[in-house]
């Protein structure tokens, strides 16, 4: 069964940055597409962008130039290095299997979840 494992949120000042942390556990990590998603309170999930095994990455455009997802497949991780972070960008940050998707079915494998606040 695979699972997902989220790490490196907290609390940060606008304009700051913060690195997220995805380990894998279970799953043929090097043949397998992930994302980073999002659900901020009161608001629906979020898809933010999603890399392919061999590392091809999109991104959603609300954090397009801010955010870089990369992997690294020796290891089963993925990361999110979140820069110039804005009050808006606070919300529950998700690992999850799969490329792209608006809903949460979209989706297979999701870790816990890590909170990213964003406040002054």
């Amino acid at each position: 069964e695979a699972q997902l494992v989220e790490s490196g949120g907290g609390l940060v000042q606008p304009g700051g940055s913060l690195r997220l942390s995805c380990a894998a556990y279970g799953l043929a990590f090097n043949h397998t597409g992930l994302s980073w998603t999002r659900q901020a309170p009161g608001k629906g999930l979020e898809w933010l962008s999603g890399i392919y095994s061999d590392g091809l990455t999109y991104y959603a455009d609300s954090i397009k130039g801010r955010f870089t997802t990369s992997r690294d497949n020796r290891v089963n991780m993925m990361y999110l290095q979140m820069d110039n972070l804005k009050l808006e960008d606070t919300a529950v940050y998700y690992c999850v299997t799969g490329i792209y998707g608006s809903v949460r079915s979209d989706f297979g494998s999701w870790g816990q979840g890590t909170q990213v606040t964003v406040s002054s």
